[in-house]
């Protein structure tokens, strides 16, 4: 790294249009100061910000995603959709979490349209947050193929994580706290790990073996779990037919 380097994030922000959109301009046309290195996408509702979007910005080697919306209680819309956007959040750094990404990496905040100082007051304190935990992938000690295949993995899964949203982690409360009670709770971590867990190992697995054939032993020591975990994993994507065990090259095969 050349000599007074400084590492500057590279930060997409997903902006409310009523509300944080319009905090942003009034904090651009008050002149108040914030980090350069934020990309702005207006969207009608922070409820709008959807689960592909935050993971295709870190596939694209984004350092961290912002979701700005309106206060609880002041939503533009009946459905609400600021609630919605505080439920997914959850639910994303979970998964961020668990494949080895810093949840830091996300946030949201709430903004009103005549807030251009706490716009520009979060900006600040998010970028740098984001230059401590440096570089995404290098901050976790994750190479780049590690990440991507874990990103990758993530993201084809997101249909099927919606539907377990829907269907199990859907809630709708008054406040903060209590969406931050429920999904740290031990009922959500137990579904979270039985409902999606194995899945992303199945999803990293498959990744894995259309690259090319691997054993069991090969699989585990890319993805650092232990053999006979992996091997259950086998066993049941086998089960499944999702791959299949080739005699000829004594490795496992997609089908």
């Amino acid at each position: 790294m050349a000599a007074g380097y400084k590492f500057k994030p590279k930060i997409i922000g997903f902006l409310c249009n009523w509300c944080c959109y319009a905090g942003a301009d009034l904090a651009g046309v008050s002149r108040y100061q914030y980090p350069a290195n934020i990309r702005i996408i207006r969207l009608m509702c922070s409820g709008r910000v959807d689960l592909e979007f935050i993971l295709r910005a870190f596939s694209n080697g984004l350092d961290g995603v912002f979701m700005g919306g309106c206060w609880p209680g002041d939503c533009h819309y009946i459905t609400e959709g600021n609630y919605g956007a505080l439920s997914m959040m959850h639910l994303c750094k979970k998964l961020l979490q668990h494949i080895g990404v810093n949840p830091e990496r996300l946030r949201l905040d709430w903004v009103s349209a005549s807030q251009g100082t706490r716009f520009a007051a979060v900006m600040n304190d998010f970028s740098g947050k984001l230059e401590e935990l440096g570089p995404l992938g290098k901050g976790e000690g994750l190479d780049k193929n590690g990440l991507k295949l874990k990103l990758e993995a993530v993201t084809n899964l997101i249909p099927y994580i919606k539907l377990v949203e829907r269907e199990r982690l859907r809630v709708r409360f008054d406040t903060e706290e209590e969406y931050s009670k429920f999904f740290a709770s031990d009922e959500v971590n137990r579904l979270f790990h039985e409902l999606i867990v194995d899945k992303l190992a199945t999803s990293q697995i498959l990744l894995l073996l259309r690259e090319r054939p691997l054993s069991a032993g090969e699989i585990s020591e890319i993805l650092g779990v232990d053999a006979s975990t992996i091997s259950t994993h086998l066993n049941n994507s086998a089960r499944q037919g999702l791959i299949e065990f080739d005699e000829s090259q004594k490795r496992f095969v997609p089908v």
